[in-house]
């Protein structure tokens, strides 16, 4: 198929047609310069000619001497080829750019989704939510917090999963024994969770970055993207591996595709210390709508500052307060009244 044919097939999508034009000119030149034969010297037509041009690589010579009494004719084709080349790949660079800002700045889906029980957006505060380690699912601070029934009606005395029914663990140990077996299984929350035990040393795991690491990479695969974020800390702070911010930006940026409004904000900062204030506001806005009032917080700091608008500090509250009202119901309310733990915003 011809670079002609290509460019039909798909590379057209490429802004203004500039990809396809610098392959044909690429092309042409490269069928010139070559003479349909790769092996024929370019100064005396000799065959057999295997000493390259070092720079556009297009063109071969029988040796030294005949590369040195070509170049002169040979240099503008040279320098010509060299940049379209350049052009070329620079536009794609551009072009990669732009897919990436699309797919990053894409509206994420919610973080935690939403409660199984009541059906509500689950609070992004660790507060306004319950893992359950015997059935797998998370719940919110209101379901955990209400009395379950049993199938006449009558307020059960033991604590029991609201959603399986299974009894309370009655020690971390044997709630931490429920999350290994479920990891066992494949649970990328529970994989995740004992990650965590590792990297802080808790509930009798020893601290072991490097597992731990293991293990948060292992639940982001499955799609818990909050390892993700994990991992961007791991990198920033040299938990387990050497310092790399730009590793720390990739695995921030895996998270926040994946609904991790921290890991947002994070990118957000890293822009706004760049002096990408654009893009910064971009992050800050799209972590507010996940939940995120430290991004509500710097968007109030940047308005004061005059490095944001009236508008866009109105567009933050405004989406802040639909993000509120996904949320809030009286049983939360209430769960958060009787016990603090149970805050959820």
């Amino acid at each position: 198929m011809s670079t002609s044919d290509n460019c039909k097939d798909g590379v057209s999508k490429f802004k203004d047609g500039i990809i396809c034009d610098v392959n044909d000119k690429l092309q042409k030149m490269s069928t010139v310069n070559n003479k349909n034969d790769v092996s024929v010297c370019a100064n005396c037509g000799k065959e057999g000619a295997n000493n390259i041009c070092n720079k556009c690589k297009q063109v071969k010579y029988c040796n030294a001497v005949c590369k040195k009494v070509h170049k002169k004719k040979h240099k503008k084709d040279c320098e010509e080829y060299i940049r379209l080349a350049t052009e070329k790949h620079n536009e794609k660079l551009r072009l990669a750019a732009d897919l990436h800002d699309e797919k990053l700045f894409k509206e994420p889906p919610s973080q935690y989704g939403d409660c199984p029980i009541c059906f509500l957006r689950l609070p992004l505060p660790e507060t306004g939510r319950r893992y359950k380690s015997c059935c797998g699912k998370t719940i919110c601070s209101g379901c955990n917090h209400a009395p379950v029934y049993d199938n006449q009606g009558n307020e059960v005395a033991d604590k029991k999963c609201p959603f399986c029914r299974t009894i309370f663990p009655k020690s971390v140990e044997e709630g931490t024994e429920r999350e290994k077996k479920r990891a066992e299984n494949g649970d990328s929350i529970a994989i995740h969770s004992l990650g965590n035990y590792y990297r802080d040393g808790k509930y009798g795991f020893p601290q072991d970055h490097t597992k731990a690491l293991e293990l948060f990479h292992q639940a982001g695969e499955l799609g818990h993207s909050i390892a993700y974020n994990n991992i961007g800390f791991a990198y920033l702070n040299g938990e387990g591996v050497e310092v790399d911010k730009k590793k720390a930006v990739h695995y921030w940026e895996l998270a926040a595709m994946g609904g991790v409004a921290q890991a947002r904000h994070n990118l957000g900062c890293i822009e706004r210390d760049a002096g990408n204030i654009d893009r910064a506001q971009k992050h800050y806005m799209i972590a507010i709508r996940g939940g995120n009032d430290g991004s509500l917080d710097t968007i109030k700091q940047m308005y004061l500052q005059g490095d944001a608008s009236k508008d866009v500090y109105m567009t933050a509250l405004q989406a802040y307060q639909e993000y509120l009202g996904e949320i809030k119901s009286a049983q939360r309310d209430e769960a958060a009244t009787a016990n603090e733990e149970y805050r959820y915003y």
